[in-house]
């Protein structure tokens, strides 16, 4: 069985559940049939708020259905032990299988801090890598035992060719994004699609106080290209579209160069 267009998805699981971005492309996905949603994450004001904003994203409302009814989960990417327990009880909310997994895990770190301070920049790398690939096996076994469904994995173009400004965050996306192509092959013929987002600067809480930088993107244009590449079938999405290009580039400058590069 192949996995459904969006406009056929009825239900969306969020690891990684207060995540702007994670929330963004699940209103998105929701809106057509108005989905059920399961955010999971750690804090639970945190993921109140986002099922607030989940509410309050264009087409949500009495006048304009956005997603249908809205769960919470506790979840913790660095506890892979409970990890096919979260799955399961996603599934137990849900009432009907999974249609869409979004994988929204991640945190920036801080440059400076974590590239004198092993743990700080171990913290970075088990979340970003460990704690999602784990989480995304779990679901993925899932998935395949129903033989249909998507995943998506959001990545970062910081994984493509990773940069001296921002090795450590760049490295764990590396990885993330390395896992992603891998179980999309794994996967193959399952009726399971594995979608990999790979966006610029996102203007999030998460990036305040950074300086904004040239093709910086918002969550919305991630959450609609989202949507597209999953309508069209594509695997891997850059947003904006342009990095495609950039990076085909990027990725065949020598070192020497890469290393002068001011990025």
């Amino acid at each position: 069985m192949n996995s459904p267009p969006p406009d056929g998805a009825r239900s969306v699981l969020v690891l990684g559940g207060a995540s702007e971005i994670g929330v963004a492309v699940a209103a998105r996905l929701a809106r057509p049939r108005q989905a059920t949603v399961v955010l999971a994450g750690r804090h639970r004001h945190a993921l109140e708020r986002a099922a607030r904003s989940l509410f309050e994203q264009p087409g949500g409302g009495v006048d304009e259905p956005g997603a249908g009814a809205i769960f919470t989960l506790a979840f913790d990417a660095l506890r892979p032990e409970t990890h096919d327990q979260v799955v399961g009880e996603a599934v137990r909310l849900i009432g009907a299988d999974i249609d869409v997994v979004v994988v929204a895990l991640g945190v920036l770190g801080d440059r400076d801090r974590d590239e004198h301070d092993p743990v700080a920049a171990f913290a970075v790398g088990a979340t970003n890598y460990a704690g999602a690939m784990s989480a995304t096996l779990a679901a993925s076994r899932r998935l395949r035992a129903q033989g249909h469904g998507t995943i998506v994995i959001l990545s970062s173009v910081a994984g493509v060719r990773v940069r001296r400004s921002n090795f450590i965050y760049g490295s764990s996306k590396a990885a993330i994004d390395a896992f992603a192509r891998g179980l999309s092959d794994s996967l193959h013929s399952s009726g399971v699609r594995v979608v990999i987002v790979r966006p610029g600067f996102v203007a999030t809480k998460m990036t305040a106080g950074l300086a904004s930088v040239p093709m910086s993107t918002t969550p919305e244009d991630i959450a609609e290209a989202t949507f597209r590449a999953i309508d069209t079938g594509r695997q891997i999405v850059w947003v904006p579209a342009a990095f495609r290009y950039l990076f085909a580039v990027f990725s065949r400058l020598p070192r020497a160069v890469w290393r002068r590069l001011s990025l």
